[in-house]
């Protein structure tokens, strides 16, 4: 093994954090030499492609900068904190990849035929489909319409929103599900 990669293989991530949260460029560039390939292999784990996981990472050490002044070494080793940030923002980008919505060729069709039709006609249907979301919303309890308000309109997740409401996740989840159980009922 060269002087070289033995130097990076065995720095210091903890003081390589606390030199990033006193503004040290150099101190980043070690972490990522020491440990750039195998968070890349983390992440890669999780999103599937290559160029993803570069991405990921990418994202990740820009968090890793701006937030090395939060890292607490009595909370954990620098190593699990790096890897958490590289895990959690691939999980994320994964969930918001989810998130978004095909349109497949047939509702491409019902848009286009739509827009043959009145336009007055169409923005008159939107905002029935508003006021009927509307009236049914605010026929669900507080908790469940909340819930479902912070999943869908704000975007958090369902631990965020148990974090949040300080209630277990499997309580949130169950009531996201029966909120939007009812919601369909009512639309229906």
């Amino acid at each position: 093994m060269s002087e070289f990669s033995m130097q990076h293989a065995e720095i210091d991530l903890a003081d390589s954090l606390a030199r990033c949260a006193k503004g040290e460029r150099a101190a980043l560039q070690a972490i990522f030499a020491a440990e750039g390939g195998r968070l890349i292999a983390v992440a890669q784990r999780v999103v599937r492609r290559r160029e993803l996981a570069e991405e990921v990472v990418q994202d990740a050490f820009v968090q890793i900068w701006t937030k090395a002044h939060q890292y607490a070494p009595e909370r954990g080793s620098a190593r699990g904190w790096i890897y958490a940030i590289v895990r959690n923002r691939a999980i994320n980008l994964t969930r918001d990849m989810w998130r978004e919505e095909t349109t497949e060729p047939e509702v491409l069709a019902a848009l286009s035929d739509a827009e043959q039709e009145d336009p007055a006609q169409v923005a008159w249907s939107e905002l029935d489909i508003r006021s009927r979301l509307r009236t049914c919303l605010e026929g669900l309890d507080e908790i469940k319409r909340r819930s479902i308000l912070m999943a869908y309109v704000s975007g958090y997740s369902h631990g965020e929103i148990a974090g949040r409401l300080k209630v277990p996740l499997g309580t949130t989840k169950a009531w996201i599900r029966r909120g939007l159980n009812t919601l369909r009922d009512c639309m229906a």
